[in-house]
C-alpha cells in the first residue's frame, strides 16, 4: 500500500510525531521523518535521495568516469553520491523537480521571493548579478572595497565603474561602512548608473546602512546588489545584524559555506524584487556555472537548510552563548585586543557582525603575521586571515565550546607574554594608508591594451594593466586602469617586507608591474 504520513502545522512551526507499528495498520509501512512545512519526506530531500541511490543496484553507464566505484579512485571520496543529471535528480539549469523544491526551501528559510543555488560560490553569483543588472558597456556604482569577483564582472561586461571609498581605520587599516549620503551624491551626479553594489558585512564584519542605501538607490530607479557572502548566518539569530534581504536590497548573495555548515564552494543568490530581470539572472547563472554542477555540493546545501530548519534555533542558541563568553574573555586582554565597534575609529559603522573576532596587535610588539604564526605553530589554531595589524578568527555555528576555549587560552597566554615586554609606554607603529586611486581608463581597456613590464620603483604615474591584492580578503590594492601611486608602491614594499604575499601581479616576485604601453 501507499505509505501514509500524519503531520501538523501550528503557527508556521513544524511538530513531528513518531509512531511505532502499533499505531498504524501493519500494511501501512514504516513511518518516515517529515518536512512538515512542505509535506516532504526525508527521502524526498536531495541529500537523502542521493544517499539511497548510492546504495541501490543501479549501474552507471554514464559519467562521471569513476562509475561510483570506490576502487577506481585513490583516496576516500564520496563517489557513490557523485552523479550526473539522471532520471529523478533534476537539472539545476532547468530545475523542475527536486532541485526546484530544494531552492524553494532556501527562499522560504530566508524569507525572500526566490533563491537560486550557486555551485560556483559567491563569485559566480556576483558575476551573474552584475551581468543581469547592468547592460554591457554600462555604468555601475561600487564600493571600492568589493571582492575581486566584482571587478571581474566589470571587466567581462566592459563596464564603467564609479567607486565609493569607505572610511578607513587609521590604525588597523580596516574599512568602515558605505555612506548613504555619498551613494546619493554619486547617483545624482551620474544619471547613467544602472546599479549599486556594496559589500555588507565586510570581511571584518562591518555592516552598512543597507535599508537607507536601498531607499536611495530605488529613488533613483536603480537596484541595490549586496554581496553578503560573509553574512549567510544573519537570518538565523537576532544576535547578528539583519540580513540585507530583509532591508530592501534587490539581489543578495550569500556564501553558505563561509558561516553555515555547508561544503566549500556553495552559495545562494536571492532575487528580492523585479528591479533585476529574473530571466537575465537565470541566463547568466547558467553561463557562469558549470553545465555539470556537483550533486555533492548541491546536496550539501540541501542538507544544511534541512538541519537549520529542524535544529537551527538550538544550534544558534548554543553558538551565540559560546561566542559571547569568548568575546568577554578576549576583551579583558590588554595587548592583544579584541576590536569592538566602539574602539574602531572607522566612521559609518552602522552595525557589526560579532562572529568576526578581530584581534589587534597595535598595542603589542607583534604584527598580524607574527601573531598568526604563533597561533598556528604553537597552539595549532588556524586563523581565517592575517593583516598587518590584526588577525581575524572567523567564528561560525559549527564551532565548539572547546574551540573557543582553546582560542581564549592561547590569546591570554600570548597577552601575558606581551605584558613582560611592556610597561606603561605605548607601542608606536606608523599607520599604513592606502589612499584613493586615480582612474585613468576602464578596467577592460587597461587589461586588453598592450602592456609592458616596469620595475616597481619606477612605475609611479603609469597606468596599471593588472590587479594586485592581498588574499584574503581579495580586495584590490590596485585595479587595471588606475594610476600607480607612491602610496601603492610603498604599501607593496611594506607588505613584502613583513612576509605577506601580494597576489594578482603576473610577476610572482612582485618586483615588476604590467603597465599600459600606449596610454590613452
Amino acid at each position: 500500500m501507499q505509505k501514509s504520513e500524519i503531520w501538523i502545522i501550528v503557527s508556521d512551526r513544524k511538530i513531528r510525531f513518531r509512531y511505532n507499528e502499533t499505531n498504524y495498520d501493519i500494511d501501512m509501512g514504516k513511518v518516515t521523518e517529515v518536512d512538515f512545512l512542505k509535506g516532504r519526506t526525508m527521502e524526498d530531500r536531495l541529500y537523502k535521495k542521493l544517499e539511497a541511490y548510492g546504495k541501490s543496484d543501479f549501474y552507471p553507464f554514464h559519467m562521471p568516469g569513476h562509475k561510483r566505484n570506490p576502487l577506481a579512485v585513490e583516496g576516500d571520496f564520496p563517489v557513490e553520491r557523485d552523479i550526473t543529471e539522471i532520471d529523478g535528480f533534476d537539472n539545476l539549469h532547468h530545475a523542475e523537480d527536486i532541485l526546484k523544491r530544494a531552492q524553494e526551501d532556501v527562499a522560504r528559510l530566508y524569507g525572500v521571493p526566490e533563491s537560486f543555488y550557486s555551485i560556483n560560490g559567491s563569485s559566480g553569483a556576483i558575476l551573474a548579478a552584475v551581468s543581469a543588472a547592468v547592460d554591457k558597456g554600462g555604468q555601475i556604482l561600487v564600493a571600492r572595497n568589493c571582492h575581486k569577483a566584482v571587478y571581474h564582472a566589470i571587466y567581462l561586461r566592459e563596464l564603467s565603474a564609479t567607486y565609493i571609498y569607505p572610511h578607513e581605520d587609521p590604525k588597523l587599516g580596516i574599512n568602515g561602512g558605505i555612506s548613504p549620503g555619498r551613494v546619493e551624491m554619486y547617483l545624482a551626479e551620474n544619471p547613467e548608473i544602472q546599479a549599486v553594489l556594496i559589500t555588507s558585512p565586510t570581511y571584518d564584519g562591518i555592516v552598512s546602512d543597507v535599508a537607507r542605501i536601498a531607499e536611495i538607490a530605488h529613488h533613483y530607479g536603480v537596484p541595490l546588489i549586496v554581496d553578503e557572502a560573509h553574512g549567510a548566518h544573519f537570518r538565523f539569530s537576532d544576535y547578528f545584524p539583519v540580513s540585507a534581504a530583509q532591508l530592501g536590497a534587490d539581489v543578495v548573495i550569500n556564501s553558505v559555506h563561509k558561516t553555515l555548515p555547508c561544503l566549500t564552494q556553495t552559495g545562494v543568490i536571492h532575487l528580492c524584487s523585479d528591479r533585476v530581470s529574473r530571466e537575465k539572472l537565470k541566463r547568466f547563472l547558467g553561463i557562469y556555472q558549470s553545465s555539470s554542477p556537483s550533486y555533492i555540493l548541491m546536496s550539501s546545501i540541501d542538507a544544511c537548510m534541512d538541519k537549520l530548519e529542524r535544529e537551527g534555533d538550538e544550534m544558534f542558541r548554543v553558538f551565540t552563548e559560546n561566542l559571547e563568553k569568548a568575546r568577554r574573555r578576549l576583551s579583558e586582554c590588554k595587548y592583544i585586543r579584541l576590536v569592538t565597534p566602539q574602539a574602531c575609529e572607522c566612521q559609518r559603522v552602522f552595525d557589526f557582525d560579532r562572529s568576526k573576532l578581530l584581534l589587534s596587535t597595535v598595542d603589542s610588539s607583534l604584527n598580524g603575521r607574527q601573531l598568526h604564526q604563533i597561533l598556528r605553530e604553537e597552539f595549532h589554531l588556524e586563523m581565517e586571515m592575517e593583516a598587518e595589524n590584526y588577525v581575524l578568527a572567523l567564528a561560525a555555528v559549527g564551532d565548539t565550546a572547546e574551540g573557543f576555549e582553546r582560542l581564549c587560552d592561547a590569546i591570554e597566554e600570548i597577552d601575558r607574554r606581551e605584558s613582560l615586554k611592556y610597561r606603561e609606554e605605548a607601542v608606536e607603529k606608523e599607520p599604513l594608508k592606502n589612499g584613493k586611486m586615480k582612474q585613468i581608463m576602464r578596467i577592460s581597456q587597461a587589461m586588453d591594451a598592450e602592456s609592458e613590464r616596469c620595475p616597481l620603483d619606477e612605475c609611479i604615474g603609469r597606468t596599471s594593466g593588472e590587479f594586485a591584492y592581498l588574499y584574503p580578503p581579495g580586495i584590490p590594492l590596485i585595479v587595471p586602469g588606475e594610476q600607480i601611486s607612491g602610496h601603492f608602491v610603498k604599501n607593496v614594499r611594506r607588505y613584502l617586507e613583513q612576509g605577506f604575499e601580494v597576489q594578482g601581479l603576473s610577476d610572482q616576485t612582485s618586483e615588476t608591474v604590467c603597465v599600459v604601453r600606449n596610454e590613452m
